[in-house]
């Protein structure tokens, strides 16, 4: 694509509509209705009167008005509130003549009630019960406003006849429909009024409008107006020109602006919006696109409103030494001496819970002195989970074969040691421990988890060149290169075009990645697990492969697919709560009786 035609279509994005603007409120047309029914249930109550009055710009430019015959009797607590009785509804219209002329009045309007949810319950109640499709109709509920703008010391409650003395209604609402329609006119006129003095001009204010959102946040919506409506990555920005927060959507403007609104639940945004003084785009030609760059920009920046930077690098691994006798432990990055490493792993504790996996069913050594074979045996010696190659009762051969088990775990076929962990939690099911069985079983999935991840990164860590395609929305393919785990170039080919050409070009001006060292990947691990779930996703094809792309058959990942369906289902039955990691010191509580306990635990290996 040539750099004059992308900045056409970008200019072409950035172009504002009437419709990006939004609807001024003088040129919306309102139709305030109320209604009266013979009860409180749509379902099983009818609709004795409707009133409403069409207003614009705040002129009255119509009113309607008719009682309607409920095909049921009136009760007498209801007559005596509305004073309508079934002798004045005898010979009223039915709900099937009623309602089409209503719709016909309200057609392209916007309707208003106080108390929304009941009015316009009973109509689409009324519209499925004869059959006629509900238009609908865009919603204000002048209750919702008036508890935003409207404070105790002006008016005990917001019921429609306090609200009317407070704005001065010429109608006293008497609980007929059309002057209680009148009178709500006259509070929507008088809210208006209001949020127009805290910057409400347009109807999808007025729709979004909440008090959680400060005038000055309100006032701050102008920052989405140049954005481009199109998929990308949007960096908030401070006055000193640091980023506060790096966020990525389909459509940037339309996300920046709900930041302005009441759709914007998270309070430390609110914060983040009065700091802001520009909105900085940057538009992507792919989903998959924007998502690696929002995650380098974060990286980059640290921005200080994103959760995720502060655990951008906080990942561990775990490994298993290079020593004469081998053991495992934690460390915080991959070493360049040849040994075996599984993860990363999100925390220490999820880490620890892999290490006590492969204790439980490994007898490997877990002190951390040196071993000189003159030592003392320790406690796991004498229970036989331990070999105690540090008092020379072990031979280096010996431990050796010990260490091939846990070798295999990492890199190579976990089926054996998935057995010799089925053949344990069936030991401590038989012993009816099966809180235990349960840690076991958790910690066996962590270590697997860990060792399908490294298992799975590793060969695209290592793989020169990944060309890979899927069908793009608008009928072309986006075209991904990668290069040892890292995005190296991204290009869209349009529809009905050969995309061969296309791939050629984005081969020759991609990133060149040189391969990566030990310790020094050539992308954020994130980054590299983002790509390869796009790989893994329906659709996607390789179009040319510079290198091996293998996984271990009876690796982890394996074990990993077998055994999380089957942990979920004994959730299910067992009622564990699995989602904090069963490390040292975790704790939980079955809530099934044993026996069940027990079914489940077997059924989850």
């Amino acid at each position: 694509m040539s750099a004059a035609r992308h900045t056409v279509q970008v200019m072409q994005a950035i172009q504002a509509t009437f419709d990006d603007l939004g609807t001024p409120l003088a040129d919306v047309t309102f139709v305030v209705v109320d209604l009266e029914t013979t009860g409180g249930t749509p379902a099983q109550c009818g609709i004795t009167e409707i009133g409403a009055v069409k207003v614009r710009a705040g002129e009255v430019l119509g009113e309607f008005q008719t009682l309607v015959n409920p095909a049921e009797p009136i009760p007498a607590f209801i007559s005596v509130l509305t004073g309508i009785t079934d002798a004045m509804v005898r010979d009223a219209p039915r709900i099937e003549s009623a309602l089409p002329a209503f719709l016909e009045f309200a057609a392209g309007s916007v309707l208003v009630a106080h108390n929304a949810g009941f009015d316009i319950g009973f109509l689409k109640a009324a519209a499925a019960r004869v059959g006629a499709s509900w238009p609908g109709f865009p919603v204000l509920d002048t209750l919702h406003l008036a508890r935003q703008l409207v404070v105790r010391d002006e008016s005990p409650n917001h019921r429609l006849s306090s609200l009317a003395q407070v704005f001065g209604s010429s109608t006293t609402p008497d609980h007929r429909a059309l002057h209680d329609a009148r009178a709500t006119v006259d509070v929507l006129h008088g809210l208006i009024e209001r949020v127009g003095n805290l910057g409400v001009h347009t109807l999808e204010e007025l729709r979004s409008y909440s008090s959680r959102v400060t005038p000055s946040q309100r006032r701050k919506r102008f920052l989405a107006d140049p954005l481009p409506s199109a998929p990308g990555v949007y960096l908030f920005k401070d006055g000193s020109d640091r980023v506060l927060y790096v966020g990525t959507s389909r459509d940037i403007r339309t996300r920046v602006r709900t930041y302005f609104t009441a759709s914007e639940q998270r309070s430390r945004m609110a914060e983040m919006v009065r700091l802001a003084h520009v909105v900085h785009p940057i538009v992507c030609q792919t989903s998959l696109e924007a998502q690696v760059r929002e995650l380098r920009l974060i990286d980059e920046h640290k921005p200080r409103f994103n959760r995720r930077s502060k655990h951008g690098r906080t990942g561990v691994w775990v490994r298993l030494t290079q020593e004469r006798f081998p053991r495992l432990s934690i460390v915080k990055k991959v070493s360049d001496d040849g040994a075996h490493h599984i993860g990363p792993f999100r925390s220490r504790a999820t880490a620890q819970a892999a290490i006590d996996a492969v204790h439980e069913v490994v007898p490997l050594r877990q002190c951390t002195g040196r071993v000189t074979g003159r030592g003392t045996a320790c406690a796991l010696a004498d229970m036989g989970r331990c070999g105690a190659p540090c008092t020379g009762a072990q031979s280096e051969g010996d431990y050796a074969a010990v260490v091939e088990d846990c070798r295999a775990i990492f890199s190579g076929d976990a089926r054996p040691t998935a057995g010799l962990l089925h053949a344990r939690l069936e030991e401590l099911a038989s012993q009816e421990r099966f809180e235990d069985a349960s840690r076991v079983r958790d910690r066996f999935l962590q270590l697997v988890r860990g060792a399908a991840r490294a298992q799975r990164l590793a060969p695209l860590l290592r793989t020169s060149e990944i060309v890979a395609a899927r069908r793009s929305d608008l009928g072309g393919w986006e075209l991904v290169s990668i290069r040892h785990g890292r995005l190296a170039g991204t290009v869209v080919s349009p529809r009905g075009a050969d995309p061969m050409p296309y791939v050629h070009a984005m081969q020759a001006t991609a990133e060149v990645v040189p391969p990566p060292r030990p310790g020094h990947p050539a992308a954020l691990t994130e980054e590299t697990e983002i790509l390869l779930r796009w790989l893994e996703s329906p659709g996607v094809r390789i179009v040319e492969l510079d290198g091996t792309w293998t996984c271990p058959v009876g690796g982890a990942g394996l074990i990993r697919s077998r055994l999380e369906p089957a942990v979920a289902s004994a959730q299910e039955v067992v009622g564990f709560d699995n989602d904090v990691p069963a490390g040292r010191g975790a704790t939980r509580k079955p809530v099934g009786g044993l026996t069940r306990t027990g079914n489940g635990l077997r059924r989850a290996v």
